[in-house]
């Protein structure tokens, strides 16, 4: 089946009151990117008809989305009068004759993963998967490799709830038998929802086929807690690690490093361990050693850290980075800062010098100003620099100046440092010792 063939219904309208958080389930983010990114984004894969269907905090859960993409249809589901995943199809209207429906909380669905509800010859196909401990899962019921029924936990029987095969969450219909079934769902059971898996026993008892497809729980977990979440995510953190490994990238001890959705590497790059980078930051051809931290910034030909930490929009081109040092907003090219040293909110350029404890000094408490630093400038070491400030060519700044705000004209010297004094025997005298 290609991908014009086939519509993709996300359910997505959930408050997820077992995450206990205020925001939106699907909007909880693993790896950088909201859970529902995920699946939107493997959705696009095989389909070109996605819906979302949305309810709690929709206004949040739409702009998130468009923010990453623009062929996306929304529903609004009246869940005061219809709630459920049964009522979330109600008023769904889709182009194609095959509906493929998703969960919205199992970001670690794949296009792979989906390939297996692509070429059926069932009037219904579910997916199952085995538990140990299946609890809080729906459970479905087979008979003669077809499947009978489907029963929610909170309205199983003893024996039922002993059944270890459960509902994976994810439905491959036709257009008709939806547009039939929905609209026969009644909301009589524990919960008082309208349960899309009703459609299952219905479809059943007209006779109609229903095929399960066993599937690979790891793809196809759903997240309902903050536990789940953290479990998501780490399995996400291997499967991107890992997708940089294998297009080159070396990683010491990759367990130990995060690297967000969005980052990117390009040519010969090294990741120490215990490493953090995060949002769209771009490292081509860099060494980010261990404990650093890369938020949002581009590295190229360059080396950070250790225990370096890049704030958002900062660019490094053949720059040295060393440990403790901060750079916020600032681009630096061809620079040495060794150790130390906080750069916010600056322009530094090539052969320039920062020496240990060198402050950019850029807010003053109400606004930011620029630093800005020429070519070949040497600044000394426990320098304070005031913005706004311009350092021009070929400028020495002595250790422990403060420079105050204004320009350093190309091949001055910036001192400002006291006069050194020797106060005879003063120790002995403050501590009385003599």
């Amino acid at each position: 089946m290609n991908k014009n063939k086939i519509s993709i219904v996300i359910l997505a309208a959930g408050k997820g009151s077992r995450m206990k958080s205020a925001k939106a389930k699907v909007l909880h983010s693993i790896c950088g990117k909201e859970m529902l990114y995920f699946i939107v984004k493997a959705s696009r894969e095989i389909s070109d008809d996605i819906t979302v269907v949305i309810a709690h905090q929709k206004e949040s859960v739409m702009a998130s989305m468009n923010s990453y993409f623009n062929d996306i249809n929304f529903v609004v589901q009246n869940d005061i009068n219809f709630p459920g995943t049964g009522g979330a199809m109600k008023n769904i209207s889709v182009k194609n004759e095959r509906v493929l429906v998703l969960n919205g909380d199992m970001p670690l669905i794949t296009p792979n993963a989906l390939n297996g509800f692509l070429n059926t010859n069932s009037d219904i196909l579910m997916s199952i998967f085995n538990l140990q401990n299946p609890d809080g899962y729906g459970r479905v019921i087979i008979e003669e490799e077809q499947v009978k029924k489907i029963v929610e936990q909170k309205d199983a029987s003893g024996i039922e709830l002993q059944i270890t095969t459960v509902n994976a969450g994810i439905y491959l219909f036709s257009k008709d038998i939806l547009n039939k079934y929905i609209p026969q769902l009644t909301n009589n059971n524990a919960q008082k929802e309208y349960y899309l898996t009703d459609v299952i026993s219905m479809a059943k008892a007209d006779g109609l086929s229903i095929s399960a497809l066993l599937v690979e729980e790891e793809h196809f977990k759903g997240v309902n807690s903050k536990k789940d979440l953290a479990d998501a995510e780490e399995i996400m953190q291997q499967r991107i690690n890992t997708k940089w490994m294998e297009a080159g990238v070396s990683m010491q001890l990759p367990s130990t490093i995060y690297i967000e959705e969005g980052v990117t590497f390009e040519g010969e790059c090294i990741v120490e361990n215990g490493c953090r980078i995060t949002g769209s930051s771009k490292i081509i051809n860099s060494h980010i050693k261990a404990h650093s931290i890369v938020e949002e910034s581009i590295v190229k030909n360059s080396d950070v850290g250790p225990l370096a930490h890049l704030r958002p929009a900062s660019s490094l081109e053949d720059t040295h980075v060393g440990n403790f040092v901060e750079i916020k907003k600032s681009t630096l090219k061809g620079v040495k800062a060794g150790h130390l040293s906080y750069i916010g909110d600056a322009t530094v350029d090539e052969g320039t010098n920062i020496g240990a404890g060198v402050i950019t000094c850029n807010y003053d408490g109400i606004n930011k100003y620029k630093t800005t630093i020429g070519k070949n400038v040497f600044v000394g070491s426990d320098s304070q620099l005031i913005a706004p400030i311009t350092l021009e060519d070929n400028v020495m700044v002595a250790a422990g100046t403060t420079v105050r705000s204004g320009t350093i004209k190309s091949g001055e010297l910036a001192v400002s440092s006291a006069k050194q004094r020797i106060i005879k025997d003063f120790y002995y005298k403050f501590f009385s010792k003599k």
